[in-house]
This record gives C-alpha cells, sequence and structure tokens, in this order.
C-alpha cells in the first residue's frame, strides 16, 4: 500500500461523500423552485467528486505519483509540524517556509515543495487547513478541495445564464461537465483553485463593473480572486484582465443608443479599453513572472527550441520557426490558438489519458466548424460584436489559447494549461448558436 495512503481514505472518503450530497441536496431542495438551474447543482458536485478521486487514483496506481502527490505530502508535513512544535509551523505557512525545514522529521513527514517554488507552496498554504480537516486522508481532503473549489464555477455558470437564462443545459456542459476540466480542476493541483478563481472573478466583475451593483461582497471577491491567480498562475491574467477590459468598454458602447453617436464613440471607447488593457499588464510587471511583456516573446522562442529536444519522447508539437517580434509571433498565432484550443488531438495520442482529451478537443473542433460552416464565417465576427459577454467568452478564451499555445510545446503541459479558457470558449460556441437561432429562425441539430 503506498505509504501516502491510510485507512482514513477507506473509512472517512464515503463519509465526506455522503456529506456532500446531503449538502447539495439540502441547497437544491432550498432554491430549485425560485432558480430552476439548481437542478445541475448536486449533479455538478457530483461529477466533481468523482473527478477528484479519478486524479488520485491515476496519479497513485498510473503514474506513481506527482504534482498531486506531492502538494498533499508537503500539507499533510505542515499539519503534523502543527501538532509538534507550532512557532516552526506559524513562520513556516505565513512566513519564511525554508528557515525551520529542519523542524521536520518522520512523525511529522517531509515537504516536497518548499518557498522558493512561490506558486506551488501557495497551493500548499490554501492545501493545510483543508488535510487537517481530511485527518491526513488524500481522499477525503480531495473530496473537500472538490467541494471548496466547486463554489466558483457554479457563480460562473450563474454568470452566464444572467445574460442567456434558457442555455440552462448548455451552460451546465460548458461550466460543470467538460471532462478535462473535471478531471484535471476538481483535486489536489493548482488548478481546481485557479479554475474556481476565474469563475469567481468573472462573477465578481460582471456584478460589479456590468451590472453596477457596488457591494462590497463583489469587491472582496474580485481582490480575493486576482489574488490568489496571480499568487499560483499569474499568466491567467495575461489573458483575463485584458478580456475584462475590453468586455467593460463593449459594455458602454452597447448602452449608447443613438446611432451616430455610437459610430463615433466605438471606436474611441475601444481604443482607450486596449490602451489601458496593456498599460495594466505592464504595471502588474514582475507579478506575471515569465509571462510579464517583456520576457513573454522570448519565453515563446525558447520553448519552441527546447521543445525539439529527444527527451519529450514525442509528447510535444511544433508549430514552427519564429523570431521574439512582434511579426514573428503574430505570423504563428492561427496554428498557436488552433493548438491551443483543440490539441491534443486524435493524431496526437500517445497514451490513454491523452486520448480522453482527444476525444474532448476533436468533439469540440466539429462543433466548431459545423457553426462556423451555418455562420458563413464573417457572421461568426458579426455576432461576437453584438453582444459584450460573448465577446469577452472569445476575447478570453482566444487571447489565452494564443498565450498558452505559443508558449508551451508538451501536451502533458499543454491539456492543463488550457483549463480556464475552456468553459468559456464551449459557452461562446453555445452563445453563438443561440444568437444564430434567435436571428436566422432556424434550429441548428448535431
Amino acid at each position: 500500500m503506498n505509504p501516502l495512503l491510510s485507512i482514513f481514505d477507506l473509512l472517512l472518503t464515503p463519509v465526506y461523500i455522503l456529506g456532500a450530497y446531503m449538502y447539495a441536496y439540502w441547497v437544491t431542495k432550498r432554491n430549485i423552485r425560485q432558480k430552476p438551474e439548481y437542478a445541475y447543482f448536486t449533479k455538478g458536485l457530483m461529477v466533481r467528486i468523482g473527478g477528484a478521486i479519478a486524479l488520485g487514483l491515476v496519479y497513485f496506481f498510473y503514474y506513481s505519483g506527482g504534482d498531486t502527490t506531492n502538494y498533499f505530502q508537503t500539507s499533510s508535513a505542515y499539519s503534523k509540524l502543527f501538532f509538534k512544535d507550532q512557532e516552526s509551523f506559524w513562520i513556516g505557512w505565513l512566513g519564511n517556509a525554508k528557515e525551520h525545514y529542519f523542524t521536520f522529521d518522520e512523525t511529522t513527514g517531509y515537504p516536497v515543495y518548499g518557498a522558493r517554488d512561490h506558486h506551488s507552496f501557495f497551493v500548499v498554504r490554501l492545501l493545510i487547513p483543508i488535510v487537517t480537516l481530511g485527518f491526513h486522508s488524500y481522499f477525503a481532503t480531495a473530496v473537500l478541495v472538490a467541494c471548496i473549489t466547486y463554489g466558483g464555477l457554479w457563480k460562473l455558470y450563474q454568470t452566464f445564464l444572467q445574460e442567456f437564462p434558457h442555455l440552462k443545459k448548455e451552460f451546465a456542459i460548458a461550466c460543470l461537465f467538460i471532462p478535462s476540466c473535471v478531471f484535471w480542476g476538481s483535486g489536489l493541483m493548482k488548478d481546481s483553485f485557479t479554475l474556481s478563481a476565474v469563475g469567481w472573478f468573472t462573477y465578481a466583475f460582471y456584478h460589479f463593473f456590468i451590472k453596477k451593483n457596488r457591494n462590497f461582497a463583489y469587491s472582496a471577491y474580485l481582490l480575493i480572486s486576482a489574488f490568489i491567480i496571480l499568487a499560483i498562475k499569474p499568466y491567467i491574467f495575461f489573458a483575463l484582465l485584458p478580456g475584462s477590459i475590453l468586455w467593460l468598454s463593449n459594455n458602454l458602447v452597447k448602452k449608447i443608443n443613438h446611432g451616430f453617436v455610437r459610430l463615433i464613440a466605438t471606436p474611441i471607447i475601444l481604443t482607450f479599453g486596449a490602451i489601458a488593457a496593456y498599460f495594466a499588464l505592464d504595471q502588474m510587471g514582475e507579478n506575471l513572472g515569465q509571462y510579464q511583456l517583456d520576457n513573454v516573446l522570448d519565453k515563446a522562442v525558447v520553448t519552441q527550441k527546447d521543445m525539439k529536444a529527444e527527451y519529450y519522447g514525442g509528447k510535444t508539437y511544433d508549430i514552427g520557426e519564429f523570431d521574439a517580434s512582434i511579426g514573428g509571433v503574430l505570423s504563428k498565432a492561427p496554428i498557436a490558438i488552433f493548438s491551443g484550443i483543440f490539441r491534443p488531438g486524435l493524431w496526437d495520442v500517445r497514451n490513454a489519458v491523452m486520448l480522453i482529451s482527444s476525444l474532448e478537443n476533436s468533439y469540440l473542433l466539429v462543433l466548431t466548424i459545423f457553426l462556423l460552416i451555418k455562420l458563413k464565417f464573417f457572421g461568426f465576427f458579426t455576432l461576437i460584436r453584438k453582444n459584450p459577454m460573448l465577446l469577452f467568452c472569445m476575447l478570453f478564451s482566444i487571447f489565452f489559447a494564443f498565450s498558452v499555445g505559443l508558449t508551451v510545446a508538451n501536451f502533458g503541459s499543454l491539456v492543463r494549461l488550457r483549463l480556464p479558457e475552456l468553459p468559456f470558449f464551449v459557452a461562446g460556441i453555445f452563445m453563438l448558436k443561440h444568437l444564430y437561432e434567435k436571428q436566422s429562425g432556424a434550429k441548428i441539430k448535431y
């Protein structure tokens, strides 16, 4: 038996799953009369708990360990240190973890991640109290993480429904049931927390800036979710912040009723929005890490050259040679965006895990091509321009796919790094379908 597993995994996990189900059932019964979308609340939570458990099983018994087990081992060691040496624990958890590494021993276990890897260690900081509540059971902790991070995805689902209330089933698929997001974004991984934080950020931004509900809670959600994203995966802001600012700008344009004034004001407002987005990213500087504006082009070139090394064993993709200039990078935009959204494809499959992702991507590719044909391509851009939320979804997902597709060359990393874009792109496809049917009066069947 794996030393990280214990009898508590067998005894506690079913109890926690039952508790989660009872809580979800109570929430559903309490809300479903006024809010019919709650028909998906319990199903969504149970699916994500299943994804968190599946992730652990794959890493324990297929990969024989990895990121998720390392997070668990590190946070469990710190949790046990609390009962051995509280002073060292508080300094390590909230301060300089490197100073008190010597206080760990065989009774606590030894951390894998240290303060030097500050992005990973922030996840450890979040997991320590959760592991404690899970009584150092990996799978019980996984259930708790799935429950805690579910809130962001649910709020994202409800945000989309504010603008398109008839797409309950479609948005449930986009936000709650995409297989890649369920598997990689539910358990003890960075992606669970960042995916949830993106959902909370979008929910708060929509209510605070678009709906102008200047509630303290929305501002708190906005700041906390932004802080979590920057602390764990700052590159997500590379696409999220500009997309949000342009969303707000386009929303201001849509509120101008006079046709001539709107025609004059549109390029001015959108230009100011684009400039504001650029300066916001530039001012964030070091918080964006390797994805800051000064470094991203050089990083892309280095990554693509390194990708050709033999030690990757065929699990990479090549978007071709380019130089670290605006023109060189933009020349690779189509293939980078395609790779960031639709790969790995069936032609890229090298193992069972990649096969699952490729089937999902192939279906999404067929669906997108089918819709582009129906919209006669240019109709795609016409409909996007007319709806600010749809514009945000597409801007965020396409720009995110471009950034990731350009700077990541390993399929294993790509499958996980692209997760934040998937709910937005899939929701955007459903929005496009709905708007086309409403405009043309014809139903699209697929």
